[in-house]
């Protein structure tokens, strides 16, 4: 059987900021952050299935990601929970503000191994995630690929 990988992209708004780092990301800040999703299975070919010949329906693949990853961190502010960034967390968090507390240093790159954990976890056992793709501005993103964490 052959193997298609499909790719499903997001937008979400999110704001962080870098606990100790030596540069302007120390500073709170947000970007337009673009997440390609890409998955790899075989299509459906059962023809009473009303699934056939995809490999997952879209629309299933993009309410896992958005149901673990969009809806979450949109318009939320992510600190690293084991620094002093905890105190400005909580008062954003009393005055109304959505704010998630992590447990590494929210880089793209420790994002995009989070969002990998959490997407694998809901896709169907015949579904593999193949690779992420997190796009922090035009210029810079971090990968995560299946194939590099065997």
């Amino acid at each position: 059987m052959d193997k298609i990988r499909i790719t499903k992209q997001f937008n979400f708004e999110t704001g962080h900021a870098l606990y100790g780092y030596d540069g302007k990301c120390r500073n709170v800040h947000g970007h337009s952050y673009k997440l390609s999703v890409t998955v790899i299975g075989t299509p459906i070919m059962d023809t009473s299935n009303v699934k056939y010949g995809m490999v997952i329906d879209f629309g299933d693949l993009k309410r896992i990601v958005k149901e673990e990853i969009v809806d979450k961190f949109d318009h939320a502010t992510v600190f690293n929970k084991n620094t002093p960034h905890v105190e400005l967390a909580k008062e954003l968090s009393d005055r109304g503000h959505n704010v998630i507390l992590v447990e590494y240093q929210p880089t793209s790159e420790n994002m995009v191994i989070d969002f990998s954990g959490k997407i694998i976890e809901r896709l169907p056992e015949n579904i593999q995630l193949h690779s992420l793709k997190l796009q922090e501005t035009d210029t810079s993103f971090a990968e995560w690929y299946a194939s590099d964490n065997m």
